[in-house]
């Protein structure tokens, strides 16, 4: 979306609450594995599935943005609170299945033996969660929502049960990245659905409530953070030295979020430059001292300050793409839109990532008519697969709303170099077969992770 362009409360549409009479004629089931080639990306992205994906992911991060205050010159932030309570029922409950999903890693030692990547006791911690789970989503308010039958006998839990045990690694591969991170998404996804945020206050509070008590603040990403540091769980379709982050993703939108210029409605877009007054600036993503100062507050720097824990050496060699961003001029917002982009080129539409996402009738596979046709990028031609992506027709329908600020970026040609990196040698700055000279071949899994460039980097 252009800075310049108005917008209107359409333009942000918020996840649908289905109505009781609607998930009683519901037919539930466990969601399958639909993406098994690349050119399935290119059906997937005009699913219904992707477009709820995006909307719940822009209304989420809209919440967080501060806002103006009518009678005072300091804006509302919102900030993480670590160890904040709760008096809504619904994030009490998660928070509650979340530390039962933690307490269980004590009853799961590492096995001592030496490996860099990969300890086998994930699998026994795995295995205990699966045991668990059907007893943890039966309790409580998370059992009245999930023991709702659909007009065929099952149970939505059936379904949804299935995203929160992909959202923590693969016990096969052990590893953890982004992709099971999207699962998490999808799992609080379909309990908005389902109406079991419903009990918590509405115009932005409840959403608020899910990201910093839910997913962040001593809750999802606690545990995931733990799970990788004891189990050293392998980085799941890293781009290594250039993807974002060898783990996450969804932290840097809404701690991008946290620190944008301030709106002064619920109806106003979200800034696309600016920052909120007294934000640390993004160059700060270099400083340790700033980072620890501010990752109890801020979940993008609590992402840095993960990557400082596990990561040594200098942030540019190690963290490019990051220390890429963190010289953007023009503010929070201006990264935060940037990192919308990034997520749908980078998550949603890269196979060795969106390819182990399943779908129901909660995220379904049906195709959305105000979906248009995606653009045949060189995401589309790269494909991990020999057969390429069939369509020649032109986009119908209306762009879903929030693919407006979505649209993939255009990737660096692959001998180009790093635009910020300090002058001198710096052996880690590029893969081996692009400092060659060598390009993988067309259609290959090599072809499909490129480097792309940061999509407000012009």
């Amino acid at each position: 979306m252009p800075p310049a362009e108005a917008s209107t409360a359409s333009s942000f549409p918020t996840l649908e609450v289905l109505p009781q009479s609607v998930l009683e004629s519901s037919t539930f089931q466990t969601p399958v594995k639909l993406i098994n080639e690349g050119h399935h990306v290119h059906d997937f992205l005009r699913t219904r599935a992707w477009a709820d994906i995006g909307k719940f992911v822009l209304q989420l991060n809209h919440a967080l943005c501060p806002r103006t205050q009518p009678s005072s010159d300091v804006p509302r932030t919102f900030p993480l609170v670590p160890g904040s309570s709760s008096s809504t029922p619904s994030i009490q409950a998660l928070q509650g299945l979340l530390s039962k999903l933690d307490d269980l890693i004590d009853l799961a030692p590492p096995d001592p033996g030496p490996r860099r990547f990969g300890n086998v006791s994930f699998r026994t911690w795995h295995g205990l969660m699966e045991e668990k789970l059907d007893s943890f989503l039966s309790a409580g308010r998370l059992g009245e929502t999930l023991s709702l039958k659909g007009k065929d006998g099952v149970c939505a839990k059936d379904e949804v049960s299935s995203y929160l045990m992909g959202a923590f690694g693969s016990s096969q591969r052990l590893d953890y990245g982004t992709g099971h991170e999207l699962s998490f998404v999808a799992f609080l996804g379909c309990l908005w659905k389902l109406g079991f945020f419903q009990d918590g206050q509405q115009g932005g509070d409840i959403e608020r409530e899910i990201v910093l008590k839910t997913f962040e603040s001593g809750s999802y990403l606690k545990v995931v953070r733990r799970l990788i540091l004891t189990y050293t769980l392998e980085p799941a379709g890293s781009h290594g030295v250039w993807g974002l982050d060898d783990h996450s993703f969804i932290p840097y939108i809404f701690g991008s979020a946290q620190l944008t210029q301030p709106i002064s409605s619920e109806s106003e877009p979200m800034p696309v430059e600016g920052s909120v007054r007294g934000a640390p600036k993004p160059s700060d993503v270099t400083k340790a001292a700033v980072v620890e100062s501010q990752r109890l507050s801020n979940m993008y720097f609590s992402s840095i300050g993960f990557i400082n824990d596990v990561k040594k050496g200098p942030f540019w060699e190690h963290s490019p793409i990051l220390f890429d961003i963190s010289g953007i001029k023009a503010g929070w917002g201006k990264i935060n839109k940037g990192m919308i982009k990034m997520f749908n080129a980078e998550v949603l539409s890269k196979f060795p990532v969106i390819q182990h996402f399943p779908f129901g009738s909660l995220f379904s596979w049906d195709i959305d008519p105000s979906v248009p046709l995606p653009p045949q990028s060189i995401h589309m031609q790269n494909q991990p697969a020999a057969k390429a992506a069939s369509s020649s027709q032109p986009a119908s329908g209306m762009p879903a709303p929030w693919t407006q600020a979505t649209r993939m970026p255009v990737p660096v040609s692959a001998g180009s170099s790093h635009p910020r990196a300090p002058p001198g040698p710096h052996s880690g700055s590029l893969p081996a077969r692009q400092a060659t000279g060598e390009q993988p071949a067309a259609g290959s899994t090599s072809a499909q992770i490129t480097i792309t460039k940061a999509p407000w980097a012009a």
